[in-house]
């Protein structure tokens, strides 16, 4: 008979098994897609860049355009400078897009070569720009790649021309699906509050079937807005690691006030998304999204006993995992294994202290839990194994865990490689969080109805 006493478990210090992340160049990547007409550039072998659009185009079932340096073992020797030179002149003779976007990998990082430096010498046609950011995949995530491209377009574009800060504001919106970007701009648009977004890749990556190849869509944030974001007279910064390290830049650089906010998902994050735009705007909050909100509390207090005292395990990037936790919470389940592959210290260039943070949620809850930066999911499923929870929420690699124990699993965060749509709804705002609700109610009672005697059924529902 197997012995199933819960063991100890031995925090490894060398070795990763099963990351919860991918590399940085992957973010700073997708953050390049959210610039009207840019062309990321993967500064690295053809393998990396290969790899990138690949695991992109699989969570967002569409086409991810990117060029890259290619180096070959003598790049490899003697530095990269003339295959960046030659790429960006190719670049912009064959595919003419607006802005090219490099970023770096673990091959040029390790090389040393000297970005800016080599830009400096390209040759670059007049009216177009090439920015970079420097993200070497062994640190930080893939999350620290999106927040330093997003840096790399405050320290390029930014610029604070006028005497006197318009009455707009930037919303720099972390590593979001282009669903939750639309979102944030409805709500945002719907308070009356003008607003410039970057990176922006609503219209980039659920542009829409038309019968001809556009290489650049027309979605994006556009350069000019970008310059002018140095003229709003606030920032705001969804989500510690993924925005405010720009957020933060740009306010030394243009001197725009930075407020860093949770990523909106679910009622109080949403809240404090919109009290945000209400205070520093003196905008009334409309009919229509106290409708939603209210709409939201109606299904929270018709579901409660579905959710209370459930058990959950949640992954994933950690400004995800963050709100999540506190939007379970406030639904009435316990959190009780939380966890990011995301480093918890400024590495790679975000900031942030997800330990900390959501400890001090679980503390004002009256709960306790695990919970790790840093970590992997061979840790995760150790600690699920000595307590079992009722629902894990993550991205398509937790399914391995949750088919090995047995637990439902509810997909939300990067990557969803084995089912489409996701990133076209979206989870935040009050709308999403209803969404949500539907998602993890809709895997908790199909257990229920799994498990079931046929004579309890009625019961049940």
């Amino acid at each position: 008979m197997l012995d199933s006493t819960p063991r100890e478990i031995i925090a490894r210090t060398g070795a990763v098994i099963n990351p919860a992340k991918t590399c940085q160049p992957i973010g700073a990547m997708y953050a390049a897609l959210g610039i009207h007409r840019c062309l990321p550039h993967s500064h690295g072998s053809q393998g990396c860049c290969a790899y990138h659009r690949s695991h992109l185009t699989r969570h967002f079932r569409e086409p991810v355009m990117a060029s890259t340096s290619s180096f070959t073992e003598g790049a490899s020797v003697f530095g990269g400078s003339a295959n960046l030179k030659t790429a960006i002149k190719n670049v912009f003779t064959l595919y003419n897009p607006d802005v090219i976007a490099v970023h770096t990998t673990c091959l040029s990082e390790t090389i040393g070569d000297d970005i800016p430096s080599i830009i400096k010498s390209a040759a670059i046609p007049p009216g177009k720009m090439v920015i970079h950011a420097n993200t070497p995949s062994y640190q930080g995530s893939h999350v620290t790649g999106f927040s330093n491209m997003t840096k790399g377009m405050v320290n390029y574009l930014a610029e604070a021309s006028l005497e006197n800060k318009r009455e707009q504001v930037n919303i720099l919106p972390g590593f979001l699906n282009p669903g939750d970007m639309r979102e944030i701009k409805r709500l945002t648009a719907l308070m009356g509050v003008p607003f410039i977004m970057f990176p922006d890749t609503s219209g980039s990556l659920d542009s829409p079937m038309s019968g001809q190849f556009n290489m650049f869509p027309k979605g994006g944030a556009r350069v000019e807005a970008i310059r002018d974001s140095g003229n709003s007279s606030l920032t705001l910064a969804l989500g510690e690691y993924a925005a405010s390290d720009p957020a933060y830049q740009l306010e030394r650089k243009c001197l725009v006030p930075a407020v860093v906010l949770r990523t909106p998902i679910g009622i109080q994050a949403t809240d404090a998304l919109i009290m945000a735009l209400r205070q520093h705007f003196v905008a009334e909050v409309p009919d229509e999204i106290e409708e939603e909100r209210g709409q939201l509390v109606d299904i929270m207090t018709d579901l409660h006993y579905h959710f209370h005292g459930k058990k959950v395990a949640i992954f994933g990037d950690p400004d995800i995992v963050a709100s999540l936790t506190e939007m379970v919470l406030s639904l009435g389940m316990k959190p009780v294994h939380l966890l990011t592959g995301t480093p918890n210290t400024s590495l790679g260039g975000a900031q942030g202290n997800f330990e900390a943070t959501v400890t001090a949620m679980l503390e004002d809850a009256g709960l306790a839990g695990r919970v790790k930066a840093g970590g992997d999911l061979f840790e995760l499923h150790q600690w699920i194994k000595n307590e079992p929870v009722d629902l894990l929420i993550g991205n398509t690699y937790g399914k391995y865990i949750a088919r090995a124990e047995d637990i439902p699993l509810v997909r939300v965060g990067f990557p969803i490689l084995d089912r489409g749509v996701h990133s076209y709804l979206p989870v935040v705002g009050y709308r999403g969080a209803l969404r949500l609700m539907e998602m993890i109610d809709n895997a908790l009672q199909d257990r229920v109805d799994r498990d079931a005697r046929d004579e309890d059924l009625e019961l049940i529902m």
